[in-house]
């Protein structure tokens, strides 16, 4: 079947957006650096270190702080809070929902990283407590955002057992529009929405699923760019999915496998320019 005719206003949308997304893009990364917001993360073990090395690459503050006892004093004074289930235990949960119900409190972004929601009965009750404590956005990949979905708006038509991130825009949609957040799927392109507008980010490599935590640290860094712009969570996540993407593709000029392009990746993410900036985003409108 033939497509339908572009338009003349669809053809100036896309002869636009690259000029409007790349600056804004860059704006959301100079102003990490400038601010170096200071961004709460209560991550899994096996993402500790590769989500610190990309805030402090990015120029964010991490803070791998998750005891319940502390976070009263804490965290009502960070700039984001960041909250993956990954490793998740009976013992973190408690200290995962005082410190998203204080950083809600306090007016703080705060961002929810659902790592394998649908994979046991306990993971995925405890990520549908989080949502219902208003996450400010949710980044998972493509199964984790419709088993979310599924379980907390009712399921969706026509999806399978593998699922690209395409094939979950309609369960985040649904999600976002359920909640009022702003739902990031992640796949071969990332897929952003806040029930309305969508938008899908097409940087980064195949060689970055290779390296354990990309995921994890991605969403740390959507942590830190909706810190420094908070009234444009939509924005600044797509924001930091492309400058992640853009930094793995430059690490990906001189890496020779998974394990120097993680050097590579937080080095280019480290030194990450405006005139590359500028020429790398891909970041477009999908219907």
């Amino acid at each position: 079947m033939e497509s339908e005719p572009i338009s003349n206003d669809q053809k100036q949308q896309q002869q636009q957006e690259p000029m409007e997304w790349a600056p804004t893009a860059w704006a959301h990364l100079s102003a990490v650096r400038n601010q170096s917001p200071l961004i709460q993360c209560i991550t899994n073990y096996v993402s500790m270190d590769l989500v610190a090395n990309t805030l402090l690459s990015a120029g964010a503050s991490p803070a791998m702080l998750h005891s319940v006892e502390e976070i009263p004093d804490f965290t009502p004074h960070i700039h984001a809070l960041y909250i993956n289930v990954g490793t998740l235990s009976p013992d973190w949960l408690p200290a995962m929902k005082v410190a998203a119900e204080l950083a809600s409190k306090s007016g703080k972004p705060w961002v929810l990283d659902p790592v394998a929601a649908g994979a046991s009965g306990f993971r995925l009750k405890a990520c549908l407590e989080l949502v219902g404590l208003k996450p400010t956005i949710i980044r998972g990949n493509a199964s984790e955002i419709i088993a979310l979905s599924n379980a907390s708006v009712g399921p969706t038509k026509g999806v399978d057992s593998s699922h690209e991130s395409m094939d979950a825009v309609d369960a985040a949609k649904r999600l976002a529009e359920a909640g009022g957040n702003i739902v990031a799927v992640s796949g071969v392109v990332d897929i952003i929405t806040d029930g309305k507008r969508i938008v899908g980010v097409h940087n980064g490599v195949p060689m970055m699923q290779k390296i354990t935590a990309t995921g994890c640290s991605v969403t740390a860094l959507i942590a830190a760019f909706v810190a420094v712009d908070p009234s444009h969570a939509f924005e600044a996540t797509a924001s930091a999915l492309s400058v992640f993407g853009i930094a793995g593709e430059m690490g990906m000029d001189i890496a020779k496998g998974p394990a120097s392009l993680r050097i590579h990746m937080i080095d280019s993410l480290y030194g990450l320019d405006q005139a590359a900036m500028l020429s790398r985003v891909h970041i477009r409108s999908l219907p």
